[in-house]
């Protein structure tokens, strides 16, 4: 989240070692900054990296330190240093990367508790036959709520999307042979650099309630989240993510 580009001089071959595409963005400023705009970006898009991935199926992979904001000053080859660029300085309580840290505790503990997480199957992208439920296991929307089309996906303006997942639609069988059932949930992602107002789908549930808020500074705490009903509209911080949760 702080640099563009590579910054391998230390490692004493010019800055021609490392690779050059790093996918990365900087968020404004190149490295180090005390500029409160950049800072405050960086630490949301960190919370948007870290609860995409805990969102996501299949196994998380954190690179060691991910979790409280480890740096190596844009050096992305510092194999051949051993100093405190590729030191890992474990935070204290109250240290730096201390709400980071919290973020991804309970991001952690929210794809614990919830199997529709971590499927060992891939989804079917319609009603899953026996499960008895009418909605397919996942489902895709605009930010004006309704499925995405073909042509949306391929809209080179899409910035913004809903993605629903049916906890009552899992297909495989938990370790007994047991029907495995869990709540469902909307995830709202608003990629764009401005705020976007998403409506909360009107077939996938009546009442929801905000479990995730990375626009929040701190986690939201078990079941304070605001309540949210089918057709209305909430509006979504740019470059943000809400999760909303429906009871099974």
């Amino acid at each position: 989240m702080s640099y563009n580009e590579k910054h391998n001089e230390a490692n004493g071959e010019d800055n021609r070692d490392g690779e050059s595409h790093n996918r990365s963005w900087n968020c404004g400023v190149e490295g180090e900054t005390d500029d409160p705009e950049v800072l405050e970006l960086r630490a949301r898009q960190m919370r948007n990296f870290i609860a995409t991935l805990m969102l996501s199926q299949g196994v998380p992979m954190l690179s060691h330190g991910d979790e409280f904001a480890r740096t190596q000053r844009g050096n992305n080859n510092a194999y051949c240093q051993d100093n405190e660029l590729t030191w890992v300085h474990w935070p204290k309580p109250g240290e730096h990367g201390g709400d980071l840290l919290d973020f991804v505790r309970a991001m952690a503990a929210l794809r614990r508790d919830h199997p529709v997480f971590r499927r060992r199957r891939f989804f079917h992208g319609r009603p899953v036959e026996g499960t008895h439920d009418e909605l397919s296991d996942i489902a895709w929307f605009t930010p004006e709520g309704r499925e995405m089309t073909q042509q949306d996906w391929h809209s080179a303006q899409a910035s913004a999307l809903t993605v629903f997942l049916n906890g009552n639609a899992i297909s495989e069988p938990g370790p007994r042979g047991e029907r495995i059932t869990d709540d469902s949930f909307l995830l709202l992602f608003n990629a764009s650099p401005k705020p976007l107002e998403f409506v909360v789908p009107l077939a996938h549930g009546r009442q929801w309630q905000v479990v995730v808020d990375t626009a929040r500074t701190d986690p939201v705490p078990p079941g304070t989240g605001p309540r949210v009903r089918a057709g209305d509209r909430l509006t979504l911080k740019d470059r943000s993510l809400t999760v909303l949760q429906r009871p099974a």
